[in-house]
């Protein structure tokens, strides 16, 4: 992670951008990650921690009926918190997570350990899931881990 997060931050410093995070099953540790960093307040400009549903469409303006739709834990729902990231804040470059942790609260089709990200950067909109094993800590750790190693790789070069 210290690597990614430091591309990252040497990368949003040299283009004057800011990241903003919305975060749901890591509870704000990836806006901890980043402003583990010394300096980081010249590349993060804020966190949501949107653990409920009822956060997601009050903070990040999440509509009620794609989290009813799609589960909270679905690409939809990713993507509309990492575009309201953007539009409740000044940056302009957005990661969003929404996914189970465990031990409980998965099903068949979301079992422990699925985890959508949702990333804004200028110009575009991405998305992927991913299922990391482990315990709770295990999975939000590789989130957190996954979500700036991928925000590093995807920020254009």
């Amino acid at each position: 992670m210290t690597n990614s997060r430091g591309l990252v931050a040497d990368f949003l410093q040299k283009k004057g951008w800011m990241l903003a995070t919305a975060e749901s099953c890591t509870g704000g540790l990836i806006a901890a990650a980043c402003t583990d960093l010394a300096g980081s307040s010249h590349w993060f400009e804020r966190g949501f921690v949107t653990y409920s549903n009822a956060a997601k469409t009050e903070l990040l303006g999440v509509d009620a009926a794609l989290i009813a739709q799609h589960g909270a834990v679905s690409e939809p729902v990713a993507r509309a918190m990492a575009a309201g990231a953007i539009a409740h804040s000044h940056a302009q470059v957005a990661v969003a997570v929404t996914g189970v942790a465990g031990p409980t609260g998965g099903s068949a089709e979301k079992p422990v350990g699925t985890v959508w990200f949702g990333f804004v950067l200028p110009g575009k909109v991405l998305s992927e899931t991913r299922r990391f094993d482990g315990d709770r800590a295990t999975v939000r750790a590789a989130t957190v881990d996954h979500a700036l190693a991928r925000l590093a790789e995807w920020l254009p070069h």
